[in-house]
C-alpha cells in the first residue's frame, strides 16, 4: 500500500511549526520556529506579538519543511492543523494557512485538538496499547485522560485552577528566574534539597483532579515572610521543595488512575513532560507496576510541535473525519472523543 503523508501545522501559542508524518508514526521532516527570545523580556507570551511572528514565519516554515522532506504539496494526502485550544490570533494564522493550502491543492483538511496532538506525540515513539492513561502536563493544561481506543478521549482529571506549567512560571518569577520558568526551576531543583514543607493538594478522596494555586501561594508567602524576618531562603532548596510537591501529586494520581482503569500503557505528554524530575519520578513509579508500559517522548516532542498534530490527524484520516472551509479557531476547544 502507498504510504500516507500528512502535513501538520501548529500555531496555537508561541511556536510556528510544520511537519510531515508518514503513516502516523514516522517523522519525515519537522521545523519549529520558536519565539521565546521575543517574549522573554515580558515574562510570558504576548498574544499580539505571537500572532505577528506567526504571520512572518508560517510561509518560511512550510517551505523549509517541504525542502527537508524533498516533497511537494502534490505528494501529500492531507493538511492538518491545530484548531484549538490556544491563543485565538495565533490559531487563526495556522487555520487560514491550512485552509488556503487545502483549497489550492485540493487536499482534505483535518482539524486537530492541541491536547490530542500532545498525546499522539507518543505514537511517534511507540504504538499504543489500550486501555491507556495519558498524563498531559503543559503550560495551560494538566489533565489525566483515559483512552480505550484510537480517537476516544475521556478526561478523568484536570486542573481546577493553575496548571502545573503556570505554577512553575509564577514561582520562577517570584525567584527572579527568566521565562520560561520550568527549565530553570528543574535545573535548580537538582542542585537543592527539598527541605521546605509545602502543601500537596490531594483534594477529595479518589479524585483525579489537580490544584496548584495553593502551592504557588504557599511558595510566595514563605518567601515573603522570610524576607520580612531577614531570613534568606536558598532558591535551590525552594525549587527542589516546590518541584517535589508538584511531581509527587502528578505521579501518585497517575498511578492511581492506571490502577483503577487497568491500563496497559501510561503516556506522559506536554511541555512539562520535558522536566527531568517528573520523568525520573514517573520511571521510578512505573518500574514497580508490572504489566504497565510507560512511554515518555523525547524532549523535541514534548514542547509544541507539528509532528504530533499530523500523527493524530492520521487517525482521523483513517476514520474519514475531515474538516471543511468553515473551520475556525476555537481558543477554548474542549477535548472530547472523535468517535
Amino acid at each position: 500500500m502507498k504510504d500516507r503523508l500528512i502535513l501538520g501545522i501548529e500555531t496555537s501559542c508561541d511556536e510556528t511549526a510544520a511537519a510531515i508524518v508518514k503513516n502516523g508514526k514516522e517523522i519525515v521532516a519537522q521545523v519549529v520556529a520558536s519565539q521565546i527570545e521575543s517574549h522573554k523580556r515580558f515574562g510570558g507570551v504576548v498574544p499580539e506579538i505571537a500572532s505577528r511572528h506567526h504571520v512572518e514565519q508560517i510561509t518560511l516554515v512550510l517551505e523549509e519543511t517541504l525542502k527537508q522532506a524533498n516533497l511537494s504539496y502534490h505528494d501529500l494526502n492531507a493538511i492538518a492543523v491545530t484548531e484549538g485550544p490556544g491563543l485565538v490570533g495565533a490559531l487563526l494564522i495556522g487555520v487560514n494557512a491550512a485552509k488556503a493550502l487545502a483549497f489550492a491543492y485540493d487536499l482534505p483538511l483535518i482539524g486537530v485538538h492541541h491536547i490530542a496532538g500532545h498525546i499522539y506525540a507518543n505514537r511517534l515513539v511507540k504504538e499504543f496499547s489500550f486501555p491507556l492513561i495519558a498524563l498531559v502536563v503543559s503550560g495551560g493544561h494538566t489533565e489525566l485522560v483515559y483512552m480505550k481506543e484510537h480517537g476516544c478521549f475521556e478526561v478523568i482529571g484536570e486542573t481546577l485552577d493553575d496548571a502545573a506549567g503556570e505554577a512553575y512560571d509564577k514561582v520562577a518569577r517570584t525567584l527572579n528566574l527568566p521565562y520560561p520558568g520550568g527549565p530553570h526551576i528543574d535545573r535548580l531543583a537538582h542542585e537543592g534539597t527539598a527541605s521546605i514543607d509545602l502543601p500537596r493538594a490531594w483534594l477529595e478522596e479518589g479524585s483525579f483532579h489537580f490544584s496548584f494555586s495553593g502551592l504557588k501561594s504557599a511558595v510566595i508567602n514563605t518567601l515573603h515572610n522570610a524576607a520580612q524576618r531577614g531570613i534568606t531562603i536558598d532558591p535551590k532548596d525552594m525549587a527542589a521543595s516546590f518541584q517535589q510537591s508538584v511531581v509527587e501529586v502528578l505521579v501518585e494520581k497517575t498511578v492511581r488512575a492506571s490502577d483503577k482503569y487497568q491500563a496497559k500503557q501510561v503516556l506522559l505528554s506536554g511541555g512539562v513532560a520535558a522536566n527531568k524530575g517528573l520523568r525520573t519520578a514517573m520511571e521510578e513509579a512505573f518500574k514497580k507496576k508490572k504489566g504497565i508500559d510507560l512511554v515518555i517522548p523525547p524532549l523535541s516532542l514534548c514542547t509544541d510541535n507539528a509532528a504530533m498534530i499530523a500523527a493524530f490527524a492520521d487517525v482521523l484520516y483513517e476514520k474519514g473525519i475531515f474538516g471543511d472551509y468553515r473551520m475556525n479557531a476555537h481558543p477554548g476547544l474542549e477535548l472530547t472523543s472523535y468517535i
